[in-house]
C-alpha cells in the first residue's frame, strides 16, 4: 500500500494496512526477507548507500524490508514520525538511553516499573555515569523535586506493572517541557489501541512487542517510536552500530499480531473487567488493582487518557506468600509464567519472579507485597478463569 500519510485512517485500518510496500511479485500478505545482505547495482550505488546519500537496503542489522514494514506500521499506529525495532523490549529501553544520554546525565523514573528496568537503570547505566532517581508514579510534585539541571529523561510505565497505577501523561509532559527534559512512556500494557502517549505530549514511546503487539506469545522484540531526529537518527544510530536488531521473521510475526490488535485489546479489556469485579467480591481477596474498577484511585484519569482499561490486573490475597502460592498452584487453565499479553491467561507472583531481583526495600517502595498476584487476562471463558482462581482461594 503506497500511502505515505495514514493519519486520516482509523486505527484498525492502519493496523492491517500501514507500512506495506509490495515487491515486484505482487504479494498480498507481507513478505519475509531472510537475508543478511543486499546486492548493489554498482560500486557507485554501494558508496551512496553507505554514505547515506541514497536510500535503500545495506545490511540486515539495520535495514530489512520486513522489519521496516513493522516499524512503519507501528509508527503509524502511535502517531510517530519514526520507529526503531529492537531485539527485545529491554533492548528498546537501553537503545533509547544509550542513544540519547551521556555520562553525567540524570534520569528520573517512576518506582513502579518492571523490575528488570530498575536493575538496568540502577546497576548498569550507573556504571557509565548515568544516575537515576526513583519517585512515586502519580506524585507530580515528587517528579518536579527530583529534576536536576542534569536531568535529561523522565521514564514511566502507565499503567504500571503490576499495580496498574497511572500518571497524568499530559501533566507530566508539560512538566518535562518546562524543565527541558524528554518524557519516555512505556506503552506496553495499553498499546496504541488504548492509549496514545505522543498525542498527550510524550516525546518517545517504548514497546515490548513480545506482549500485546504479538498477542500470542510467539516471539521476542521491542520498539522505540518518536520523532525523526531523536529516534530516527540518534536511537537508530545506536542500533546500526551496536546491533540489538529485530529478526525479519519476528517482525513478520508482529505484523500479523498488529492486524488483530484492536479486536484483541477490546476483548482483553472486557474479560479483565469481568474478572476484576468478581475478584472484588471474594472474601479471601484483600484488594484488587484494576483501573476499570470504581475503587481504583485513578479510575477517572484512566477514563480520560485511555480508551479502555487494559487486560492486566493484580490482587492481594489474605495470608501472604503461602496463600498466594496456593492460588497459583491450584490453577489448571492459567499458565504460570511471568510473560503477559497472550491470548492465554497468565498468572505470576511478582515478589519472587518479575520483581524478585529487587531488594526488600525496593519491593516495598514499589508496593510489591508477598500476597500480591498478577493476572494477564487472556481470551478464555471468564467463567473458567473464575473457577480456576476459586479453587486456590477456597483452599
Amino acid at each position: 500500500m503506497d500511502i505515505e500519510d495514514w493519519s486520516e485512517f482509523d486505527l484498525d485500518t492502519r493496523a492491517v494496512r500501514a507500512g506495506q510496500h509490495r515487491s515486484a511479485e505482487g504479494e498480498h500478505s507481507e513478505a519475509i526477507f531472510p537475508t543478511s545482505s543486499y546486492v548493489f547495482a554498482s560500486a557507485a550505488q554501494a558508496a551512496a548507500r553507505f554514505a547515506g546519500t541514497e536510500p535503500g537496503n545495506i545490511y540486515s542489522r539495520f535495514t530489512n524490508p520486513t522489519v521496516r514494514t513493522f516499524q512503519d506500521r507501528l509508527a503509524a499506529l502511535e502517531g510517530g514520525e519514526a520507529c526503531v525495532a529492537t531485539a527485545s523490549g529491554m533492548a528498546a529501553i537501553y537503545a533509547t538511553c544509550a542513544g540519547l544520554l551521556k555520562s553525567g546525565d540524570h534520569i528520573v523514573s517512576s518506582r513502579s516499573i518492571f523490575g528488570t528496568t530498575t536493575i538496568l537503570f540502577s546497576n548498569y547505566l550507573g556504571r557509565f555515569g548515568v544516575e537515576t532517581s526513583f519517585v512515586p508514579l502519580a506524585d507530580l510534585e515528587a517528579w518536579e523535586r527530583a529534576i536536576r539541571p542534569a536531568t535529561r529523561l523522565l521514564f514511566v510505565e502507565t499503567p504500571s506493572n503490576p499495580l496498574t497505577e497511572l500518571v497524568d501523561i499530559r501533566a507530566l509532559a508539560e512538566l518535562a517541557r518546562r524543565k527541558g527534559c524528554l518524557l519516555v512512556v512505556d506503552n506496553c500494557f495499553c498499546t496504541p489501541a488504548l492509549q496514545q502517549p505522543l498525542a498527550l505530549g510524550a516525546d518517545i514511546v517504548i514497546h515490548s512487542a513480545t506482549k500485546y503487539l504479538d498477542g500470542q506469545g510467539r516471539c521476542v522484540g521491542g520498539a522505540v517510536v518518536g520523532d525523526r531526529e531523536r529516534v530516527g537518527k540518534e536511537v537508530y544510530g545506536f542500533l546500526r552500530t551496536c546491533g540489538p536488531s529485530m529478526s525479519p521473521f519476528n517482525a513478520w510475526v508482529f505484523l500479523k499480531g498488529l492486524e488483530t490488535l484492536g479486536l484483541r485489546m477490546r476483548a482483553h479489556c472486557e474479560q479483565a473487567g469481568q474478572l476484576a469485579v468478581w475478584l472484588e467480591a471474594q472474601p479471601e481477596v484483600e484488594r484488587v488493582y484494576y483501573p476499570g474498577l470504581a475503587s481504583h484511585p485513578q479510575h477517572a484519569l484512566a477514563g480520560r487518557q485511555q480508551s479502555g482499561f487494559g487486560g492486566l490486573l493484580s490482587f492481594e490475597v489474605k495470608g501472604g506468600r503461602e496463600a498466594a502460592w496456593r492460588v497459583v498452584d491450584a490453577t489448571r487453565v492459567m499458565s504460570i509464567t511471568a510473560n503477559l499479553g497472550d491470548t492465554k491467561t497468565t498468572i505470576t507472583h511478582p515478589a519472587t519472579t518479575t520483581h524478585g531481583r529487587l531488594t526488600d526495600e525496593q519491593r516495598a517502595a514499589a508496593g510489591i507485597s508477598q500476597g500480591l498476584l498478577r493476572v494477564a487476562v487472556g481470551l478464555e471463558s471468564v467463567r473458567d478463569l473464575q473457577n480456576d482462581l476459586a479453587r486456590g482461594l477456597s483452599a
